[in-house]
């Protein structure tokens, strides 16, 4: 007992001395790159002399791009159900993923064993995609100099674990506390520590400390014999002491507030109809439907529906369609991307003409562009394949009441559950969570079972007005793409769009 005591003791020591060091480290790239050398290099008595003799290794068979991609992923997730801490996973992995290019084809090789011997064999493997075999030295060139858009902390350590107990169990008083037809709450927290180093195929080094936090909750609340639920949450990237009271607090209340509506909520009509959608997550539509579609690799293969648009008017002059990943603080957000690239702020759609695609390096090259910041992997073991950061339709002239108002009959959809894209042709099917009836230009009865039905390019030509309250979703999305899960933000203003066809229950 004495053992297990003196143990504790000193893991609480060690983690208050590296939360201490956290709180140094906030927004310094030359100690973001130290740093990753102190955990991905250092202790397996790695180099820059060792990287020049990968990146020449990986390249030597004759391929024109490539970068090494080394990677340690730290992980905890917490769950409080019937107010018990019922689930807690932590995990760690590390890695090293070796990328060649030659034309259109990508070779990719990976270790998970540090061992110079493992890594070099790893980086050949990789190379074998290319048979011209040359004889090159590459030199690399560590950069610090980049933009930091977040802390450079571990999320993980920035709160002790009894503390992220309390944390969950507020949440879920609060949520209790809300109103009395509450019957069950889940509160979920979760926190990721990635460090990254990129050895680009030009022999630059770069570094980036990224943390990610996330809470959400979910209730469920009953009356005669109904039950329907409700949830919230966000996060981003810094660490856990970004959730306060205050946010705790809201998030318990919008969720039960939620759920409370759709108690009261009637058949959703079915037919074509005028369709309001709110600002922030209802902007995963735009994500889904339009965003996707915009990303090189579908253009390149003429897969998408903006294939071959590039400068034509694919929406009505009011919109504006932005993805940006330099948003301080955003999930999204990356200070640079998995090919060592800055990430940037890239137009796509410019009052109502196709302007941009989002560009990986690859991608970039076989279309005669340059990248936008876009590269990004789930980890080492994965490709690089051009992907969204923070995407949005920009605010335009409209107040949300006077959106509303302008509506005789048609449906209002505030929040939004899960959906379905087909990327090729644009066409969607979403759920609304949180809906209700317009009538006479005044919101009405709460609705449930909406779906809304289109396709991406003709809903963009049918939105005909857009609100001033942009705003993006609170931290919480994901997106997934050939297999890889990423983080990403999506947002928009109320947005009118003409002719929505909207499946319901009536």
């Amino acid at each position: 007992m004495l053992k297990l005591e003196k143990h504790f003791l000193l893991s609480r020591i060690e983690k208050s001395k590296q939360m201490a060091e956290d709180r140094t480290t906030i927004n310094d790239p030359d100690i973001a790159l130290s740093k990753a050398k102190s955990i991905l290099l250092d202790p397996f008595n790695l180099d820059d002399h060792d990287l020049s003799l990968m990146l020449s290794t990986l390249l030597s068979s004759g391929g024109e791009m490539g970068d090494i991609y080394f990677q340690a992923i730290s992980h905890e997730s917490w769950t409080l159900e019937d107010r018990e801490v019922k689930n807690s996973v932590h995990s760690n992995r590390q890695g090293v993923g070796f990328r060649s290019i030659l034309g259109e084809k990508s070779g990719l090789a990976y270790s998970e064993v540090f061992e110079k011997e493992s890594l070099l064999q790893a980086a050949k493997a990789a190379g074998t995609i290319a048979t011209d075999r040359k004889q090159m030295t590459y030199r690399v060139n560590p950069k610090t100099s980049q933009q930091i858009l977040y802390p450079l902390l571990n999320p993980i350590n920035s709160l002790v674990d009894e503390n992220k107990v309390k944390l969950l169990r507020s949440i879920d008083a609060s949520a209790r506390a809300r109103d009395h037809r509450v019957k069950e709450v889940v509160a979920m927290l979760s926190g990721n520590y990635q460090v990254v180093l990129v050895v680009s195929h030009e022999g630059e080094l770069k570094a980036d400390i990224r943390p990610l936090v996330r809470l959400g909750v979910s209730v469920i609340v009953e009356a005669n014999g109904r039950r329907e639920r409700g949830s919230s949450g966000g996060g981003g990237r810094h660490g856990y002491e970004f959730f306060d009271q205050d946010m705790l607090k809201n998030y318990a209340a919008e969720a039960v507030d939620q759920a409370l509506i759709n108690l009261e909520a009637i058949d959703a009509p079915a037919g074509e109809m005028t369709v309001v959608l709110g600002s922030g997550w209802p902007g995963v539509l735009v994500h889904e439907a339009i965003g996707h579609g915009l990303e090189g690799d579908f253009n390149r293969k003429k897969t998408s529906a903006f294939s071959g648009l590039m400068g034509e008017k694919v929406a009505s002059s009011i919109c504006t369609v932005v993805d940006d990943g330099t948003l301080e603080g955003k999930r999204g957000s990356l200070n640079i991307d998995d090919e060592g690239e800055e990430t940037q702020r890239t137009v796509l759609i410019e009052n109502g003409r196709l302007c941009n695609y989002m560009q990986d390096k690859l991608n970039a090259k076989l279309m005669g562009s340059h990248s936008t910041g876009n590269g990004r992997r789930e980890s080492y073991s994965t490709q690089t394949i051009p992907r969204m950061t923070n995407t949005f339709m920009m605010a335009g002239p409209h107040e949300h009441d006077e959106i509303i108002q302008s509506v005789d009959s048609g449906l209002y959809a505030k929040n939004f559950g899960g959906g379905q894209v087909d990327i090729t042709s644009g066409k969607f099917v979403f759920s609304a969570s949180e809906a209700y009836l317009i009538k006479h230009g005044k919101l009405d009865a709460p609705v449930k079972g909406a779906m809304l039905i289109g396709d991406g390019p003709s809903a963009l030509k049918q939105i005909s007005m857009v609100g001033n309250n942009l705003a993006l979703d609170p931290g919480v999305g994901n997106c997934g793409k050939e297999g890889q899960t990423i983080p990403v933000n999506v947002g928009q203003p109320t947005m009118r769009i003409e002719n929505l066809t909207v499946g319901g229950t009536n």
